[in-house]
């Protein structure tokens, strides 16, 4: 389950951390700022891109307050044009297009890309541009009500508390996308898919989820009895596992078995339940007439947008390494002989600074100047022939 962005720690009283639990806590926010910023552009504005499919965004609370017309800019526009700015932090929104420096900006020319029209017509907009959130319209964080997890609904994409979801939020991490009621109410279809995918109902209403069965279908589409809701598609008797009848309606389907739920509270669906929604001409236009045609995309996950940041981010970090451009310059065994010698090292160097955390003893420079001081003293009895000793 994707809590992105917005899950807030809080802790009861003071305690001592380590070293290695600020090391550890710095790694995994720098892992998450470059899931959310490493695909977007930093240097260049997207403007020039159009109405990006998914794109690290931010609303400029200096430029366009509360009262006044909603906008949104790049990341590298948040640079370059609104530093020292207040700035409301959207994480992702989907196909759209940089309004930094036009109409709605009156002070402001953008510095990277001047030539705008006066407005893109094509962006969406909510409250989350004036730094507001869920039903209740509150700012994030909020000082005047205690703290809640917020999560992100796929299809408004507004950000709402855990408790103003009605419905229980589920620990399964399996259950990846939620649709707030909302937006479930304004796409009916999507609840006759809920009640064979969504893994949960409202409170004290939830329906039991089972193993999946895999029904028997005779050639006119029908369920058995007892059949329990199954993430899989049904298949007319005979038809290969994997292909998809034309002709078929996926959603006609399971309409047909009856299966329904109680329809209030959000839902929470699998990883890859886009995947099993129908995308037959009429399904497809379904989709389209309500807005919602990236509902049967399965790169519009802000998972995949969050992958391809962390790849790219990896890809980076691998070309700007001085270990890698070295070893790049080596001939195999000495590549060899410089990754042991790289791993010796950092093997000794934890066991060193374990041999302090295990007597509570404070690291000095002294410490750390005697340690690189020795693994010298090694190299050169090496280098000797003295392969052993001290």
């Amino acid at each position: 389950m994707y809590r992105w962005c917005f899950d807030q720690m809080a802790e009861e009283e003071e305690h001592v951390v380590s070293l290695v639990d600020v090391l550890e806590e710095d790694e995994e926010l720098e892992e998450e700022a470059s899931a959310v910023l490493a695909a977007s552009d930093a240097e260049h504005c997207s403007y020039s891109q159009g109405y990006v499919k998914r794109q690290a965004l931010y609303a400029c609370g200096t430029c366009c307050p509360p009262g006044g017309a909603a906008a949104g800019v790049c990341l590298a526009c948040s640079y370059k044009c609104h530093e020292g700015h207040q700035l409301y932090e959207l994480y992702t929104k989907r196909n759209f297009r940089c309004d930094c420096g036009n109409s709605k900006f009156k002070d402001l020319t953008c510095k990277l890309s001047p030539d705008k029209e006066e407005v893109n017509s094509g962006n969406k907009y909510s409250h989350n541009f004036f730094g507001l959130y869920c039903t209740c319209s509150r700012p994030y964080p909020d000082p005047r009500t205690r703290s809640d997890q917020m999560i992100q609904c796929v299809v408004c994409e507004d950000w709402l508390h855990g408790r103003h979801l009605g419905a229980e939020v589920p620990d399964s991490v399996e259950l990846q996308e939620m649709i707030c009621e909302s937006c479930m109410k304004k796409n009916q279809f999507l609840w006759t898919y809920a009640a064979h995918m969504a893994g949960t109902a409202p409170p004290n209403q939830q329906n039991p989820v089972k193993p999946e069965v895999k029904p028997e279908v005779k050639p006119e589409v029908t369920a058995e009895a007892d059949d329990e809701p199954s993430a899989k598609r049904l298949r007319l008797q005979g038809e290969p596992e994997g292909e998809e009848p034309k002709g078929v309606c996926r959603l006609k389907e399971l309409q047909q078995i009856g299966r329904s739920r109680s329809q209030s509270g959000a839902t929470f669906w699998p990883s890859g339940w886009r995947s099993r929604l129908c995308t037959c001409a009429d399904c497809q236009k379904l989709v389209s007439e309500a807005g919602a045609p990236f509902l049967l995309d399965e790169t519009d996950t802000v998972l995949a947008y969050e992958t391809k940041g962390k790849t790219l981010e990896r890809t980076n970090q691998s070309a700007a390494d001085p270990l890698m451009s070295a070893l790049d310059r080596l001939n195999r065994v000495q590549q060899l002989e410089l990754i042991h010698e790289y791993n010796d090292l950092k093997t000794e160097l934890k066991d060193f600074l374990q041999s302090f955390a295990s007597e509570g003893k404070v690291v000095t420079p002294d410490d750390i100047r005697q340690f690189f001081e020795q693994q010298q003293s090694r190299k050169r009895r090496r280098a000797n022939g003295q392969l052993y000793g001290p």
